[in-house]
């Protein structure tokens, strides 16, 4: 694929992607690259991120940079004076406000790099990622390993006690592996809320 950057003024790129499928390790690698050219870069991650490191942006595979945990988008404006780049890990955990962030930066002449879920564990779409991703000039979306048949996995499964999660659950719930897998579409499961809602005469083992 052939990819031209803007060649003056900034610009904002979203990586996309399921659980499991090398975000935040292909944000480390861009901003790494960014570092080497000689560039003044700011990586920002929500303070509810706390999985690894608050301090750092940490892949599941290992790879790490050092990082500023904010509460609100404002504050990653207010970091970012005398920046050249900014990076934002898990952007989904954010209010709606960071959209408005982001342009603000790419139009001050930054680029902005976010990297997030585009769709929850109901395989919505997640937080403020359809307008962040409508407003990007640059979007990459990965595909993770489907946990279940080994295939394109574009979706996150949240389980509890083994079983996909009722859908009822709260959207945001920091976890890894013990909790989460990524699926492809036709291995992921409903909730069983939205089983009954579909069969309400349906029997489970549990019932």
């Amino acid at each position: 694929m052939i990819r031209n950057h803007p060649s003056c003024g900034g610009w904002i790129e979203v990586v996309c992607g399921p659980m499991f499928s090398g975000k935040s390790e292909e944000l480390i690698r861009r901003l790494r690259r960014a570092e080497i050219a000689g560039q003044r870069v700011l990586i920002a991650k929500a303070q509810i991120d706390d999985r690894y490191d608050i301090s750092h942006v940490v892949s599941h595979s290992g790879h790490r940079i050092r990082a500023v945990g904010v509460e609100d988008p404002a504050s990653i404006e207010r970091f970012s004076e005398g920046c050249d780049v900014v990076g934002i890990d898990e952007i989904q955990f954010f209010d709606p406000s960071v959209v408005e962030t982001c342009v603000a930066l790419a139009d001050r002449g930054l680029r902005v790099i976010a990297a997030g879920l585009d769709t929850d564990f109901r395989a919505e779409p997640f937080g403020p990622m359809p307008e962040l991703l409508a407003r990007a000039e640059i979007v990459d979306k990965l595909q993770a390993v489907c946990h279940r048949c080994g295939g394109a996995a574009t979706r996150t499964q949240r389980l509890v006690n083994g079983l996909p999660a009722p859908f009822s659950g709260d959207t945001i719930q920091v976890g890894a592996l013990d909790a989460y897998e990524a699926r492809c579409r036709g291995c992921f499961e409903p909730g069983e809320d939205v089983l009954r809602a579909r069969d309400p005469h349906r029997v489970t083992a549990h019932s």
